[in-house]
């Protein structure tokens, strides 16, 4: 992997970013669910993605990104505090990388997955953990929004970010591969 901000890093992170953003101003990012939280999202997936394929850097400015938008757009008290909406989403993508890269070594795939879910709970995890913190909620309704919402989430997060990861290493690959095949001719 290439070390600092590179022309590559910097594309990727904003293609995931307008991804995150379109996710949520278009709703689709949203999946209605019947619990406190009404919504399970899926808007936290370029992050991890993100961290993933171009390093923590590139996962927490899609973080960041994410984090801005969720703010910009918030319909509700709870996301309108940039403490709630925007902190705990920096940490998505840098997680990811680092479940990754310690575990990639052993298994890529279930290093990708178990990135995927790890990625996920630190979303539901810190925004929850913030909203009880800053008086939002308390803990018995964010542990049932953790339970019902947030693991369902992770198990998405499992399998998008299993799927495209795969997919992207495999391009990536392929595109190595005809390089080198055309340097040879």
């Amino acid at each position: 992997m290439e070390k600092g901000l590179t022309v590559r890093k910097i594309v990727i992170a904003g293609v995931l970013g307008a991804i995150a953003i379109l996710l949520g101003v278009t709703r689709l990012g949203f999946i209605p669910v019947p619990t406190a939280a009404g919504n399970a999202t899926i808007m936290h997936i370029p992050a991890v993605i993100g961290g993933i394929v171009e390093g923590w850097g590139v996962g927490l400015v899609i973080g960041l990104i994410f984090g801005v938008s969720s703010f910009l757009n918030a319909t509700v008290p709870l996301f309108k505090d940039p403490l709630v909406a925007i902190l705990p989403r920096l940490f998505i993508g840098v997680t990811a990388y680092l479940t990754y890269t310690g575990l990639r070594r052993l298994n890529e795939h279930a290093a990708i997955a178990l990135a995927g879910f790890v990625g996920s709970m630190t979303n539901t995890i810190l925004v929850l953990g913030m909203a009880v913190i800053r008086g939002y909620m308390p803990v018995g309704v964010a542990a049932s929004v953790a339970v019902f919402s947030g693991l369902p989430e992770a198990i998405v997060s499992v399998i998008v970010t299993l799927a495209v990861v795969v997919a992207w290493k495999k391009i990536g690959s392929a595109g190595k591969q005809k390089s080198k095949i055309s340097g040879d001719l």
